[in-house]
């Protein structure tokens, strides 16, 4: 399965994973923990992990193509969450 990951920096990791999980929470799987979160897609799942000074973030596809567009999907929603805060997302295969 293909897999990319990205290393966020920002202190705000915890709120923006948290927003995220209760924006999707609606319509999708979400698995949401203080530290480590989960979301299934139906073409693969995002899970992302606190750590201090930083938001952790990995996505698993069932295919290349899934992966990048789930890669898009993953990012902007980020972006909105942070709100004021630009991310500076990089997706590592």
């Amino acid at each position: 399965m293909p897999m990319s990951r990205a290393e966020i920096a920002t202190e705000s990791g915890a709120r923006v994973m948290n927003r995220l999980c209760k924006h999707w929470a609606h319509k999708l799987e979400v698995e949401q923990g203080e530290q480590e979160s989960r979301v299934v897609f139906e073409e693969g799942s995002c899970v992302m992990r606190v750590e201090p000074g930083k938001l952790l973030v990995a996505i698993e596809a069932l295919e290349e193509e899934s992966l990048d567009r789930l890669e898009g999907v993953v990012d902007s929603h980020l972006q909105r969450m942070a709100g004021d805060e630009e991310l500076a997302i990089v997706w590592e295969n």
